[in-house]
This record gives C-alpha cells, structure tokens and sequence, in this order.
C-alpha cells in the first residue's frame, strides 16, 4: 500500500496484488483500506463470495453505516425487516443500527466492495478467518461485539427467507447481552 502526502493531503493507494486476502477461492476478503490507514474516514474491503453461500448472520452496527457495490453477480441482503436483491452495478446503504445479513443466490456469487465510514474492521474479519480455520472459536467473535460494533441480532425475516436448507449451516451460539435495536435480548445468536 502507498500513502501519497501531497501538500499535506493524504491520498491512500492500494495497488491491485497488494491488499492482504482472507479466504479460500470461491469465497475471498481484500482488505483493502482500514480507518487506521485512512485517518478514521473509512473501511473498504472487497469481498468475492461463491453461488448460494451465507455471509455474516443479521447483525447491526451502532455507529456507522455499511456501503455494499456490487461489480459483478447478485446478492440477497436483509435490511431491517426486507429483503432486498441487488446485482451488477447496484449500490446499497445500510444505515446505523438496522440489522442486516446477506446470502448470494443459486444462480450466481457476488463480487462487491463493502465501506464501512470511520471504523476499524480488518482485526474484526481476520478474526473471523482464524475462526474459519478452526483457529479461534465462535465465542470470541461473540465477546468482540462491542470492540468491533458488530451486534448480532435474531431475524425472524431473514431466517423465513433462508429457509430450512441455510438453517442446517448455521451454529448456534451461546446467548449475548446485548440488546437488538428496538427490542430486548432475544437469546439466539448465530454465526455460520
């Protein structure tokens, strides 16, 4: 990555090649910036996803939005209580505080980059990687809700949509303390 200081400016460039990659083919994460190295403005990652596959669970953030781009496929996002389907060229904001998950169809994977204003989230999705290698445990995706403002959160929406087939990836995970948005603990959490 080369930080280009212009007159005091901060411009960030990542060249292609260079942002480290979490993941196995089909199913990839680019960090590409973080707030760190963005001087707090912004998070970008692009994430390559293969055909019918679940991302994250419904989970929210307090303090900032997510931005999804899609380049190329589709992909199926819960949005607060919707489901939306966006493709090629469509971009999608998820407000603070509004849960949301996202699965790509049978038909097609998804490649996207995902901002995320003013938060740190590659310690969060490399923790997520060690957790997929079976080199941390779900738990401690769990008890780092708070450092990453990444709240799990029970969607009664979301799983109708997935339906039965994506309810047998799922694992379920021990219940956390935190409150979803507008409703108390609801005690099921779940991490695919």
């Amino acid at each position: 990555m080369t930080v280009i200081d212009p007159n005091d400016a901060r411009a960030v460039l990542v060249r292609a090649g260079e942002a480290e990659v979490l993941g196995e083919f089909p199913n990839t994460l680019e960090l590409l910036a973080d707030a760190e190295t963005t001087g707090g403005l912004v998070s970008a990652i692009r994430s390559k996803i293969g055909k019918n596959t679940d991302g994250p669970p419904p989970h929210y953030h307090n303090e900032a939005a997510e931005i999804f781009y899609i380049i190329d496929g589709g992909l199926h996002v819960l949005t607060g209580e919707h489901v939306v389907t966006v493709g090629t060229g469509d971009f999608l904001l998820v407000p603070p505080r509004t849960p949301h998950a996202f699965s790509t169809p049978a038909h097609t994977g998804v490649d996207m980059v995902i901002f995320k204003p003013g938060a740190e989230r590659f310690g969060y999705f490399r923790l997520g990687d060690l957790v997929r290698r079976g080199e941390a445990s779900p738990q401690e995706i769990l008890d780092a809700q708070d450092l990453y403002d990444n709240h799990f959160h029970h969607s009664a929406v979301w799983r109708r949509f997935r339906g039965a087939e994506a309810e047998s990836r799922l694992l379920v995970l021990p219940p956390n303390d935190d409150a979803t948005p507008g409703q108390g603990r609801d005690g099921d959490t779940r991490w695919t």
